[in-house]
């Protein structure tokens, strides 16, 4: 099997026991397809549910109002990739949970990425927030480097709770040694924590008492679909090896004149989000294709990178 393509097949693989998203070139907090919604208010002891106990950590509780994001950004990943990239984690404020399921061990992999939804009690809230509190996410704004290790991602870790949102970044946090001797102390100590929260939160099910759960899991409905267009002749992500597919675009509109252009990666690419009525013809021809794939439009080819918006997010903010 030439080398290019088992490089592809081994990154997907480590995707499904460890989803890695990261945005080559993209700054911590910088805009971006898809970028990370800024939480829209400040948590007060009135904005927790109206069964929580006393002790518990005030949270917006509106269905669209982050209370905890876990992204992972940066590293060695190809330059499109930022296209679709994806938080690891988020909560809303009212226990919905979005997270990354398993993705099939073939390549190229489906276009669409595997989505999974729960929905958390408030008791399951509150022990997500307790675990991030006894981690030290609830303390305002924290940045932790690291000189010696090179192209790793940064974990950012950002909570709207406790009557402050704090945004805690971390720079190799998976890929460092725990016992790193150029890394103090305090500093491995609030290492060992951030990487102990973050196995919790991406596992939550399996150690949340059932009474936390109010839905398990299912398949997230998409209802807004963000699409980057670039002429195909400029998306250069595919191994050399590998011959692209090609689908033909469904919609009637061209994607030439698909959305707004959009500055990307040095391309002509347009960027557009599709809901409502178009929005089951494209998942549709998604479902069908896979990240390669070729969209054929007015005798043209495309590569078009999807990527679903979650609740709070705007979608094709500027890079």
């Amino acid at each position: 099997m030439p080398s290019t393509r088992r490089q592809f097949i081994a990154l997907a693989g480590a995707a499904v026991l460890f989803p890695l998203l990261a945005a080559c070139g993209q700054s911590e907090g910088q805009g971006g397809p898809g970028s990370r919604p800024v939480p829209t208010s400040t948590p007060s002891a009135g904005e927790v549910s109206p069964t929580a106990g006393a002790g518990t950590i005030p949270h917006p509780t509106g269905p669209d109002e982050l209370v905890l994001r876990i992204d992972r950004t940066g590293g060695l990943l190809p330059p499109f990739h930022i296209a679709t990239e994806l938080p690891l984690f988020v909560l809303y404020g009212d226990g919905r949970v979005i997270t990354q399921g398993p993705q099939i061990m073939i390549y190229p992999p489906p276009a669409l990425p595997n989505l999974i939804e729960t929905r958390l009690t408030e008791e399951g809230v509150q022990a997500i927030l307790q675990e991030a509190q006894a981690a030290g996410l609830l303390e305002g704004d924290r940045r932790y480097e690291l000189t010696t290790i090179a192209d790793a991602p940064t974990t950012i870790f950002t909570v709207n709770a406790g009557g402050r949102t704090s945004v805690v970044s971390v720079y190799a946090l998976s890929e460092a040694e725990v016992d790193d001797p150029n890394v103090s102390p305090a500093e491995r100590e609030a290492r060992r924590r951030l990487r102990e929260f973050l196995d919790k939160a991406l596992s939550f099910s399996s150690w949340l008492p059932t009474t936390a759960i109010a839905t398990p899991e299912t398949p997230y409905a998409i209802e807004r679909l963000q699409l980057v267009v670039v002429p195909a002749d400029q998306a250069t992500d595919e191994p050399a090896d590998v011959q692209p597919g090609e689908l033909d675009w469904p919609l009637a509109s061209p994607l030439v004149e698909f959305g707004q252009p959009f500055e990307f990666a040095g391309t002509s690419a347009r960027c557009g989000v599709v809901e409502r009525a178009e929005l089951a013809a494209v998942l549709d021809a998604m479902s069908r294709a896979n990240t390669l794939t070729r969209w054929r439009s007015d005798d043209a080819l495309y590569a078009v990178f999807p990527r679903p918006l979650l609740p709070g997010e705007a979608g094709c903010a500027s890079s």
